[in-house]
């Protein structure tokens, strides 16, 4: 559902099965990435916001009823197809950020590690709790919650199975805004607003350039902030926001 032409949300809606992630729901993720990486919707989209429907659970995870019918070669397609998913997720060019109302375990807090921004209502829980089940994160989560929380901490979280509450999840830097139970899409429009009032292309230049970066030498970290921003010497954004601040008005970015 788009909250405006700019900023879209994307609500996860199978309360029933706890948002468990199955065929179906990682066929819906992959038709919304092949959809945001387009010319037109994706062009026009300045933010997205992950939520639920349910306040009681963001996602727990996999669907093990339809996990366990697979075949081993089944399951591994599945596991590898939803990594594929999540990474494609990851690198839209847009920032997301996710809503955590109730429990995000498993897949479920690895489609949360996705998210640029992460909010979590005071209800919420978060663990990679897959050793319990004599398995491993498979979808993102050995790799994005250390380069995150540090790796210490998610090889505790993730060798105990360990569930943290959200103040938990605040102290450790998975979330980075801790909001009352059901205020979370709240804050989170407030935060879509505030990069959606911002140069398009320049936020995306951001986005890139952070998420490149972070993981090189500095030296090299700095050509890729350097490519980035010669990405929008050319454009008529930039023009616009050095006139919108000569002539003290409001800028009007139009992604160009």
């Amino acid at each position: 559902t788009n909250l405006s032409e700019e900023i879209l949300s994307i609500s996860f809606n199978r309360p029933q099965k706890a948002n468990a992630m199955g065929r179906t729901m990682l066929s819906q993720i992959q038709d919304v990435i092949s959809a945001l990486n387009g010319d037109d919707a994706g062009s026009k989209v300045r933010c997205i916001i992950l939520t639920s429907c349910s306040e009681k659970v963001f996602s727990a995870g996999a669907d093990l009823q339809e996990r366990s019918k697979m075949t081993m070669d089944e399951a591994a397609y599945f596991v590898t197809a939803l990594r594929t998913a999540l990474d494609g997720l990851a690198t839209l060019p847009m920032p997301i950020i996710a809503c955590v109302e109730g429990a995000a375990l498993g897949g479920g807090l690895e489609i949360a590690l996705t998210a640029d921004i992460i909010i979590a209502g005071s209800n919420a829980t978060f663990g990679l709790t897959e050793t319990s089940l004599a398995i491993i994160p498979g979808a993102g989560g050995t790799v994005r919650l250390p380069r995150l929380i540090g790796a210490a901490r998610a090889k505790e979280m993730i060798y105990t199975a360990q569930k943290i509450d959200a103040s938990t999840a605040y102290e450790y830097g998975i979330v980075q805004h801790l909001v009352e139970a059901g205020g979370t899409e709240i804050k989170a429009t407030e935060i879509a607003q505030a990069i959606a009032r911002n140069g398009p292309l320049a936020v995306r230049a951001a986005k890139r350039s952070i998420q490149s970066g972070m993981d090189l030498k500095i030296s090299e970290g700095m050509e890729i902030e350097r490519k980035n921003y010669q990405t929008i010497i050319p454009t008529s954004d930039r023009l616009e926001g050095l006139a919108a601040f000569r002539e003290k008005r409001a800028p009007t970015f139009k992604g160009k």
